[in-house]
């Protein structure tokens, strides 16, 4: 069966987080999770392209429940004041969707706390996120964690030395696969977490294949095979929403297209990398996570 957002089961009800919600596949699982009936909040940097973005989901969608939450990620405490605002209005979380990124900058970018912008931006900020967020989550039945991936984890290496490329040569592609793998070893992590804990949200993790969308504005290799690889971003979100919503889901899966190579096609459960079924490497990549956002995260404990 080719899985479709017409196989979203009814959301009334659900609240839910979408990190990066403005454009690209963002946007496309924010519209189809409001469609189907959830409260939405787009989680995103520049304030006009987020309104935007709401204003275009109730063109189509009148009677939608969406709303706009001020967040980079690549800002440790944009990310803190994001999740206490949210905890302040809301006393329940059904979905966090951490799908915000930055691909390939041509050089060497920090975040505002130092780190490399890729590293910083697409895996440390959304685990700050989620460790803020986690009692709503905890608390909420039924509740899901989404991490999105890349198949370019399948080139990433975690290099625990030098995670933001200080002392090697800055590579703009084996950085964004590193934090591409660590988007995967973080589910990894967090599920073995959630298990030991016997309690917690479902985590499972997605990837879009080869999407066309602005993250891929820093590279011009990309933009150029677009028209013959990528697909449309309503496409690339099925996975993401699959992850989401799909009743016979499980945790720990990882979903992306069937097609040659997962590039395109609909959304199915996938394989993914030794690396990213590292146990070792996934435990010391949450030390580390701890120790360089300054924010303790024990599941256990919610």
């Amino acid at each position: 069966m080719k899985w479709t957002a017409k196989e979203i089961p009814d959301q009334t009800g659900r609240r839910a987080i979408v990190t990066g919600a403005n454009t690209g596949i963002g946007f496309e699982t924010a519209k189809e999770l409001a469609a189907a009936g959830a409260e939405v909040t787009l989680a995103c940097r520049n304030a006009e392209k987020g309104q935007a973005a709401v204003k275009r989901i109730l063109q189509e969608f009148p009677n939608a429940r969406v709303t706009l939450g001020m967040l980079d990620l690549s800002s440790l405490a944009s990310v803190q004041a994001f999740a206490d605002a949210y905890r302040g209005d809301h006393d329940r979380l059904d979905l966090l969707i951490n799908n915000a990124g930055v691909m390939t900058p041509p050089r060497w970018e920090a975040t505002s706390d130092g780190f490399e912008l890729q590293f910083g931006t697409n895996h440390l900020g959304h685990f700050a996120l989620t460790a803020h967020l986690w009692d709503l989550l905890d608390a909420t039945p039924k509740s899901r964690v989404v991490n999105v991936s890349s198949i370019a984890h399948r080139y990433g290496e975690m290099d625990f030395d030098d995670l933001n490329w200080k002392t090697r040569r800055y590579k703009k592609n084996a950085s964004y696969g590193q934090s591409k793998l660590a988007n995967l070893l973080f589910s990894l992590e967090l599920s073995t977490r959630v298990a030991k804990a016997g309690k917690g949200p479902m985590v499972l993790s997605a990837h879009p294949g080869w999407t066309a969308t602005d993250l891929q504005r820093h590279n011009g290799t990309a933009r150029a095979m677009n028209p013959f690889l990528a697909m449309e971003p309503w496409k690339g979100a099925l996975p993401t929403l699959r992850a989401a919503t799909a009743p016979d889901a499980k945790t720990g899966e990882y979903y992306g297209p069937h097609g040659f190579m997962e590039m395109r096609g609909y959304p199915v459960a996938v394989g993914r990398t030794k690396a990213a079924q590292d146990l070792e490497a996934a435990r010391k990549l949450w030390q580390v996570s701890e120790e360089m956002t300054g924010v303790p995260f024990d599941p256990a404990q919610a």
